[in-house]
């Protein structure tokens, strides 16, 4: 265990990062990135490469992300729970020169590592250990991979120039095919401070402030606000994963004032018996803010009547940023907004010939925020145009602004699924469904899921003559994708609604569903 000197008696005085049982101070994670990034320019990682992290949420995950940006390189974290060919793709794509990650994922993916690629081992801390089944067999490092601990004992720390240090750049599936490196620009110091100020006020973290992060630093949201958190010279407490109770006893003796949260979390507090939620002193809790996903109404109302008015939410995405923000009070005053437009950004509602429309007509949202540096999609400049009009971008919601400016999302235009604040792309799983013998052809959608906002559906269409065994088609859909885009109801059906065109006409067999849910997101 790692303790800094400014630990005390008390752990509530405790000024670092905490993991489980683990406190690693400012001094020491300060230390240990810099040597992190001493090794890494050594390694010949230089301003612009990429650096990808496989990792659960760990201390180590920070010290890396901060070692490479210290670099001026980009830090790539990798969804754990992708399987290796998933993996391998955004390693290739992100053009890694090195990859660290928790011992047992590498084991997993020891014969897919391109070749080249140099990769640094993690041991996965007790508190991982004691959440995760992983097998203590996979736990050495594999042939041809480093230890990191040996490693770093071997690094000096860093000691070359100050230089610009870019966002994390998060691969992201969107609305549109295979994953996508949104990759910022570094941005310029006048940019630097305009992102600071807004994120001091979206995401409430502010010099001192007592941060819990219960979300994988693999997402976007989650990562921007632990990367933040640890550096306020507070406390910054991971969850290695998110547990009801365990969270409210973390909030009860840590005395978190700030945490980022997603719906699905909200609505498990509120499933643990009262007796459960009122034996745990939530008083601290100063600003609490929410985003990924719609949060239904009674949900924020029964979470601000225990907390009070100390939920926030915002709207955006990884690549626009936080466009509305929105407070209990406005939760209140008006259901179901996701706030009003954030100080800088700016929205435009289009209408399908691409015009602006008046307030309160739904459209396409398009946004900007001006003091935002510019990405564009790694290797991918198209598709970064594809979603760009005259500067403002879009991420395929439709919605409308009322007259009191109160922003409210309807719909997606396009097919993407936000299933407990992960974006699920169904042609992907749609590509992976074809590929099972026996299917004619399918459809895959979000229903709506009372603890996760919405979850997959497909229907399959079996060929003339089949009998398609479920299990069988779950079984090799996992053997391609990652369980969490294995559709959680499987349907078979014969003669799917088709278009004049002859594309399945999703809408008839998804709007039944929403009808019954009495909602539409």
């Amino acid at each position: 265990m790692t303790r800094d000197n400014n630990m005390t008696s008390s752990s509530n005085l405790f000024l670092g990062v905490v993991s489980g049982e683990r406190r690693r101070g400012f001094a020491d994670i300060n230390e240990r990135a810099s040597r992190i990034a001493g090794g890494l320019s050594r390694l010949g990682v230089k301003p612009g490469d990429s650096v990808c992290i496989l990792m659960r949420n760990d201390i180590a995950f920070l010290e890396s992300a901060y070692a490479v940006m210290q670099l001026g390189a980009y830090a790539v974290p990798v969804n754990w729970h992708f399987k290796p060919e998933e993996i391998t793709y955004v390693i290739k794509d992100s053009g890694t020169k090195v990859l660290i990650g928790h011992a047992d994922m590498l084991y997993q993916l020891r014969d897919a590592i391109p070749e080249g690629i140099i990769a640094l081992s993690v041991e996965p801390p007790p508190e991982v250990l004691a959440n995760y089944k992983i097998d203590r067999a996979h736990l050495g490092v594999p042939e041809g991979v480093i230890d990191l601990e040996a490693w770093l004992k071997q690094q000096a720390p860093y000691d070359g120039p100050v230089l610009p240090q870019p966002h994390n750049m998060i691969y992201t599936s969107g609305t549109t095919g295979s994953p996508k490196g949104v990759r910022r620009f570094a941005p310029t110091p006048e940019q630097a401070a305009a992102t600071d100020r807004m994120r001091a006020m979206i995401y409430g973290l502010k010099p001192g402030a007592r941060a819990l992060l219960p979300g994988p630093m693999y997402h976007s949201a989650p990562n921007a606000f632990g990367l933040r958190g640890g550096r306020l010279g507070g406390v910054l407490v991971i969850m290695p994963r998110f547990d009801p109770e365990e969270f409210l006893r973390i909030v009860q003796d840590e005395k978190i004032d700030t945490i980022f949260m997603v719906p699905t979390m909200f609505i498990r507090l509120m499933k643990l018996p009262a007796e459960v939620r009122n034996k745990y002193d939530v008083s601290s809790l100063r600003h609490i803010i929410h985003a990924a996903a719609p949060c239904p109404a009674d949900v924020k109302r029964a979470m601000i009547d225990w907390w009070g008015p100390v939920i926030y939410e915002f709207y955006g995405s990884t690549e626009s940023g936080a466009v509305t923000f929105a407070n209990s009070e406005d939760a209140l005053k008006k259901p179901g907004t996701v706030g009003k437009i954030s100080p800088g950004a700016e929205l435009r509602f289009l209408g399908d010939d691409g015009e602006i429309l008046p307030q309160g007509e739904i459209g396409e949202i398009y946004s900007r925020i001006s003091g935002n540096p510019d990405f564009t999609y790694h290797n991918k400049p198209e598709k970064r145009a594809e979603i760009d009009r005259d500067g403002f971008i879009t991420s395929g919601d439709v919605g409308y602004i009322d007259a009191d400016g109160y922003v409210f999302i309807c719909d997606r235009k396009r097919d993407m699924v936000i299933s407990g604040g992960v974006n699920i792309y169904p042609a992907e799983i749609e590509s992976a469904l074809h590929a099972v013998p026996g299917v004619h052809d399918c459809a895959v959608f979000g229903i709506p899921d009372e603890e996760f906002g919405e979850s997959l559906m497909a229907v399959i269409e079996p060929q003339p003559g089949v009998v398609l065994d479920l299990a069988s088609v779950r079984a090799q859909l996992k053997v391609a994708l990652a369980d969490y885009k294995v559709p959680k109801q499987i349907e078979i059906q014969s003669n799917l609604p088709r278009e004049d065109s002859g594309k399945i006409f999703k809408r008839r067999l998804r709007d039944p569903y929403w009808a019954k849910a009495g909602r539409v997101i």
